[in-house]
């Protein structure tokens, strides 16, 4: 009945509900979604669609991506970042401030090595840009 992630991203769910130290009533109200439902979603029992996903995430403070990888709905290969930005977020010892600024420094050394949000696709399999390449992604100075 269960679709192919659906199993694990069940018990990733209750994995970090119980981590947040929340009962499965207050995940439930905390997301805007049925006690029952989200239950079912912790079994294995029902697929959620990508905004019940972005609920709970939000609800248990963190990456709605890493869930959608988790459900199928994004690609695997995107998963290493996703996992490095879930840990971050979900690190109990350090605050909301501290992570956001962790977010933006892994954030910055990902685009001077070559990959960003919109070059992850096309630069996954090729590896990153280096400075050494065609010199495309240097700036050229005005000569005086």
């Amino acid at each position: 009945m269960a679709s192919l992630n659906v199993g694990s991203l069940g018990d990733y769910l209750r994995e970090q509900r119980r981590s947040a130290q929340l009962s499965l009533r207050q995940l439930a109200d905390a997301a805007g979604v049925s006690n029952p439902y989200l239950s079912q979603i912790e079994r294995g029992l029902r697929k959620p669609s990508a905004e019940v996903l972005q609920q709970v995430a939000k609800a248990l403070r963190i990456s709605a991506e890493t869930l959608y990888v988790r459900a199928g709905i994004l690609d695997e290969r995107e998963r290493d970042e996703l996992e490095t930005r879930a840990v971050i977020l979900a690190d109990p010892s350090i605050n909301e401030k501290q992570k956001q600024v962790l977010l933006q420094i892994y954030e910055s050394f990902r685009k001077e090595n070559g990959f960003d949000a919109d070059t992850d696709r096309d630069t996954a399999e090729d590896g990153p840009r280096t400075a050494a390449g065609s010199g495309a992604d240097q700036p050229s100075s005005p000569e005086v």
